[in-house]
This record gives structure tokens, C-alpha cells and sequence, in this order.
């Protein structure tokens, strides 16, 4: 196993992006249609934010009650990204080792950290990025 292997060679840089603008619905979308679970959100190129499948779920409450899926649209039209997102998520280094962000993905028990360099979002690393890593080595 490498032990010095960088993030930036596992880390997805094809990334799927939103904005203010964009609503609750569009991440929903999103989210399903590229089978991804979380999307960092953006504004002037900058990261402002982190929104994720869970997120999204905790204003669910169409499959908890019959007859009650227009709840969640409703929900969705009630609040904004800004709202739901995590602002400021902690953020890596392309620089940085597999390790390293390992360590701090178990630590902080994230599932997925934005990485920006020189205040760019680059990518993003999540814990399937490090388990594909792991299993391609063994």
C-alpha cells in the first residue's frame, strides 16, 4: 500500500454543483438522477456550502404518512438551499494524503469533505472514495 498517496488522486473532480438559485427540488433531482449523495453549492466560484442526500430526507415526510407525499414539495417550496446546507463545511487540500483525510473523515464523522485549494473548489472526497481506494489495494 502507498503510504503517501495524495487525495487529489482518488478525489471525484467531475463535479455536479449548485447554487442559491437552484431549489430544494433541483437538488433532489440531482441527487437521484446522478445517484450522488451530497453537492457542494457554490457562488462566483467560491464554495459557500454543502448539501447532502440526508439533508434532504430529514424534510421527507411524504413515506412516513399514505397520502401525504405532496408534503414534501410543499417543504421543498417553504425553504431555501441556504437553509438546509451546511455553511462553511470544512474543507481539505488536494495536497493532502489519503491517510490524513481518512483520519479526519473518522474523526469528524463526515462523509464527504469539499477539496479546494487556494480557496477553489477542486473536488470532492467522500468515504466511498477511500473505501475503493482500500479495496483496490488488497
Amino acid at each position: 500500500m502507498k503510504k503517501r498517496e495524495l487525495i487529489s488522486h482518488i478525489m471525484t473532480t467531475d463535479l455536479t454543483t449548485v447554487t442559491r438559485e437552484n431549489s430544494l427540488r433541483d437538488v433532489k433531482h440531482i441527487l437521484s438522477d446522478h445517484k450522488i449523495r451530497h453537492i457542494p453549492v457554490i457562488e462566483n466560484q467560491k464554495l459557500i456550502g454543502i448539501i447532502s442526500r440526508t439533508d434532504i430526507m430529514r424534510l421527507s415526510f411524504g413515506s412516513l404518512f399514505e397520502n401525504q407525499e405532496n408534503a414534501d414539495e410543499a417543504m421543498f417550496d417553504m425553504l431555501r438551499i441556504e437553509q438546509v446546507m451546511a455553511s462553511r463545511p470544512e474543507t481539505v487540500r488536494s495536497d493532502m494524503t489519503i491517510r490524513d483525510v481518512a483520519q479526519l473523515l473518522t474523526e469528524k464523522e463526515f462523509h464527504a469533505l469539499p477539496v479546494v485549494d487556494n480557496g477553489e473548489l477542486k473536488g470532492i472526497v467522500t468515504t466511498t472514495d477511500i473505501i475503493k481506494y482500500l479495496v483496490e489495494q488488497y
